[in-house]
């Protein structure tokens, strides 16, 4: 086969280079489906596809309500939990770390019961993990690193063993875990044993198990049944908070991954989306170029060519085609890469997405796999447009149907149905940025309480070296040195910012109703401007003044707490709550002496939740993290003073860690969720499928337009108007996307399932979404057919008549 191949590669070079036009548009379309997927499966790989950094992850699950299980908890359940081996605590504890006269740096880290390493299955890469007992209270102080942070520490081998201060304490390194390895998300780099207390009843941690020989990690409702029984009759559970009901474990991998999930999932379809379409177009394209050449082929045919080297020939030139495609289109996977994974929600799952040789392979099986698609059409339509006949007999056909319009048949059919393919998956990407952009228009237009514009955010950590009692007096000073930035005209502090979930709910007792069913309320400890700077509307009563920072006459101001309309409502409703006492949390009560508007302090869209406001010159509440809010001017960007405000914190109080720098209309943006970045990905892929269908629409409408030239010529000749013909034309290539428009939104319910996690607001099938992705297409349709339409209704009969 060889003799004939090489020629045959050369003739298809030399027919590629003699049409630079068909052959960059094929290129170039190709190319752009084969690196976009190629980019999305290199990020979903490590995520969806590759096994966790965990011994027989199956086997390990998460246990419901993370975050809110308590030591006591823990600790009466502690190696008895019916179905499990092994279970472990684990709740986030970010270490302040300082080397030299450096600034105090965060390290993210994990404090966890000791078992964690062995639930995970997972073993150091060098010296050890934690022992029994070292998560009791006294015991020895160790860490374990991270692969990345014992690099940055030089990455010596003999750190296992030394002293490493952090948060101000010496801790002994007994491990460092290797390369790859991870938990919960690829930004922790160390973890410590917790000092776990049976007497501590505030639920801070996650539970996560791995299950016993014999036990599904995805059937475990008897093993969990057994569990709450257990916790029923020990503690005592606000309704809201009960551990009792809802109860079930999650595999770990649904877990960790959960949120991520559905944009990759998404993203990948709609990149599918994408190569399909290109495919269609390079096929079409390939059909109307064999359809051109019919009349060639069968003057070869006739001249002793066989169809197996015709077919050969095609062949060729279709896998040079998807060579060129496939390099070009790995160029653009690599190049595109990060910009992917940074568009895309990963937040810190982007640390575990890394390119390497697969991408590039998966590009060329992609590409290989796209040339098998676009030769068979044209393949097909060759062999049985000669099928059955003489090679006499074939000439004299394809002479004749080339002088009397050329080939509405069978290729003309094909052509046809690819273009309704293209604007089916076409409509399937334009209707799904349709429903996100819907349901990210809802979300914005929920109110958040608060006026996000001009708020900048500097989120700080004290080092262990700052002692509780000094945490709000330098989170003070910190505020004082930043109230004199430039452009700042305010300047607040809190310990948990709105928009970021919820957390520190104490029980509550209101003065007149101790009869009440306990229950619990968020409870949040502010600095004296901090309603003013996040805008907060106050409803009724006032807010902190400079009053309740000053001593009364026995020696310590009154506590005074403010409310916002939920907990008024719920609990004084019908009555003014101006005056009232309300206790719990703290030991003395406060009285009530405002009423602010609700604003999001857990999710975006969670429904409004009772919420107390406490100054923090009045209060006893160690917290460790602090959030800094700074309203600039107007007309001042707060990004401007970020910069300013991180080297103003450094300076003013070095024993604090900057966590990061934000605006507070970020923090908004990421509480709307993923929606908004798989809608902005979603639109651009639109945007290509639009441009591909309508390159798509444009060839095969020029194409049935040219064959069927000397046809019109004809009509023209005998009295037909040009507009006629423009309007036939147009009306077939508008019939074409008409079709592919009620194929497509027949067909979005498969796209908008995977969708479904991101909507709000919006049906999956909304049918205004439905309706702007269909006339969009619609539209380029009508704009992609009027151009061949128009030259062919404006072209000279007795030209055309004579050249045929």
């Amino acid at each position: 086969m060889l003799p004939s191949w090489l020629p045959d590669v050369r003739y298809a070079a030399r027919r590629l280079r003699a049409r630079p036009t068909y052959a960059l548009l094929a290129v170039l379309t190709l190319a752009l489906g084969i690196g976009g997927t190629a980019a999305v499966y290199g990020v979903a790989r490590g995520l969806l596809f590759d096994a966790l950094p965990y011994a027989r992850e199956h086997e390990i699950a998460a246990f419901w309500s993370p975050f809110d299980w308590s030591e006591e908890e823990f600790l009466f359940v502690r190696g008895h939990v019916p179905g499990f081996r092994d279970v472990a605590a684990y709740m986030p504890n970010d270490l302040t770390l300082r080397q030299g006269d450096a600034p105090a740096r965060l390290v993210p880290a994990l404090a966890s019961s000791a078992e964690l390493f062995d639930v995970l299955g997972a073993r150091p890469l060098l010296g050890r993990a934690f022992r029994a007992g070292e998560d009791a209270a006294g015991a020895e102080p160790v860490v374990v690193l991270g692969w990345g942070l014992w690099q940055e520490l030089g990455g010596d081998p003999a750190i296992v063993g030394s002293r490493l201060t952090v948060d101000g304490t010496p801790r002994t390194v007994v491990g460092v875990m290797p390369r790859g390895f991870w938990f919960p998300s690829p930004a922790t780099r160390a973890w410590t044993p917790a000092a776990l207390d049976p007497r501590n009843g505030a639920g801070n941690y996650a539970l996560v198990g791995r299950v016993a020989p014999g036990f599904d990690a995805r059937a475990m409702t008897a093993p969990v049944a057994r569990l709450t029984a257990m916790l029923g009759p020990r503690f005592h559970y606000p309704e809201k908070w009960d551990k009792t009901k809802h109860a079930r474990v999650t595999p770990i991998r649904d877990e960790l991954l959960g949120t991520v999930r559905p944009a990759l999932l998404a993203t990948l379809a709609a990149m599918g989306l994408i190569l399909l379409i290109a495919c269609a177009n390079v096929a079409a394209l390939m059909l109307g170029q064999a359809d051109a050449r019919t009349a060639e082929l069968a003057v070869r045919s006739a001249l002793g060519a066989n169809r197996r080297r015709l077919t050969q020939q095609l062949v060729i030139e279709a896998v040079l085609l998807a060579a060129a495609a496939g390099a070009l289109g790995a160029s653009l996977a690599a190049g595109g890469y990060h910009l992917l994974a940074g568009a895309l929600p990963l937040g810190a799952w982007a640390e575990a997405a890394a390119p390497d040789w697969r991408v590039f392979a998966a590009a060329t099986a992609i590409a290989l796999a796209a040339a098998l698609l676009v030769v068979v059409v044209p393949t097909m339509s060759l062999w049985r447009g000669h099928a059955g006949t003489g090679a006499g007999r074939s000439l004299r056909s394809a002479l004749g149907r080339a002088r009397t319009g050329g080939l509405e048949g069978r290729g003309g059919r094909l052509e046809n149905g690819l273009v309704v393919v293209e604007v089916a998956l076409a409509v399937l990407i334009a209707s799904g940025a349709a429903l996100l952009a819907r349901s990210v228009a809802n979300l914005y237009a929920v109110d958040p309480g608060v006026v996000a514009g001009p708020v900048a955010v500097v989120d700080v950590v004290a080092g262990g070296d700052v002692t509780l009692a000094r945490q709000w007096p330098s989170v003070d000073e910190m505020l004082d040195a930043l109230h004199g930035l430039p452009g700042v005209r305010s300047a607040a502090a809190t310990h948990r910012l709105p928009l970021r979930g919820g957390g520190d709910s104490f029980g509550i007792i209101v003065e007149g109703q101790e009869s009440r069913e306990a229950s619990t309320t968020y409870v949040r400890v502010v600095s004296s401007d901090y309603f003013a700077t996040m805008g907060i509307r106050i409803r009724a009563g006032r807010g902190f003044d400079a009053t309740d920072r000053t001593p009364t006459d026995s020696g310590r101001p009154e506590r005074v707490v403010v409310i916002n309309e939920a907990l008024a409502k719920q609990y004084f409703p019908g009555e003014n709550p101006i005056g009232r006492r309300i206790g719990g949390g703290f030991r003395t009560p406060g009285r009530v002496v405002g009423v602010i508007a609700n604003v999001a302090e857990g999710k975006l869209t969670d429904d409004p939740e009772p919420a107390r406001y406490f100054l923090s010159d009045q209060v006893h509440y160690s917290h460790a993290a602090f959030t800094l809010l700074l309203r600039v001017a107007p007309g001042t960007d707060p990004a401007t003073v970020l910069e300013a405000a991180r080297r103003t914190v450094e300076r003013v109080a070095p024993g604090f860690a900057v966590q990061g720098t934000t605006t507070l209309q970020r923090v908004l943006d990421t509480a709307v969720g993923p929606a908004r970045q798989v809608m902005s990905l979603l639109s651009l892929l639109t945007a290509l499928a639009l441009v591909l269908g309508a390159v798509g629409i444009y060839g095969v409408i020029a194409h049935f337009a040219a064959r069927r030239q000397r046809d019109w010529a004809i009509r023209v000749a005998l009295g037909l108007r040009g507009s006629r013909v423009v309007g036939h034309i147009l009306g077939h290539g508008l019939a074409l996307v008409g079709a592919g428009v009620a194929l497509g939104v027949l067909g979005t319910a498969a796209l908008s399932r995977l969708l479904a996690s991101f909507l709000y607001g919006v049906s999956a099938l909304d049918p205004l979404a439905l309706a702007a992705a269909s006339v969009a297409l619609l539209v380029v349709g009508m704009v992609a057919a009027f151009v061949p339409a128009r030259r062919a209704g404006l072209t000279d009969p007795a030209l055309t008549l004579r050249e045929s």
